[in-house]
């Protein structure tokens, strides 16, 4: 039986110790949420220069993509044809998406961001989003995305 000098040691170094793992576990948080925002970031860019192959670098082979105004193509290649057929019909088209929140799944295979999106020449001007990231590779790529327009 431990005597309270004991007691007060030991739990004096468990608080320790889980102090430091949670210290750990959020700067991977935080390092996964910054790669997340940076891969938006680079998303956003590709999609304003009108560059499928910039777009495809940060989609998965079964990425799923769910428009403003309920259209739906499923499957990297079709989106990007998709994107490539509306750069085309519309020179000036562009699109902007602001995330506001990122959680990472607490086993970090995923990762939900929320936020919302402006669209630039389009047929809305914008409404709120949600994609789901999966952690490939060390890699973060976006697996699905829903659009609403709401403007």
């Amino acid at each position: 039986m431990l005597n309270t000098a004991e007691f007060r040691k030991l739990n004096c170094t468990l608080i320790v110790l889980f102090s430091g793992l949670l210290l750990i576990a959020q700067s991977h948080s935080e390092k996964d949420i910054s790669m997340i925002k940076q891969a938006r970031a680079e998303n956003n860019a590709a999609i304003a220069k009108h560059d499928t192959a910039g777009i495809a670098r940060h989609l998965l082979s079964n990425f799923v993509h769910v428009k403003g105004n309920s259209g739906q193509t499923i499957g990297k290649d079709l989106v990007l044809q998709s994107w490539q057929e509306l750069f085309n019909a519309n020179p000036e088209i562009s699109y902007i998406r602001t995330p506001t929140e990122i959680i990472i799944s607490t086993n970090d295979t995923l990762a939900w961001e929320t936020g919302s999106w402006k669209a630039i020449k389009s047929y809305s001007k914008g409404g709120k989003y949600t994609a789901q990231w999966k952690r490939s590779e060390g890699i973060w790529k976006i697996r699905a995305e829903l659009f609403v327009s709401l403007y």
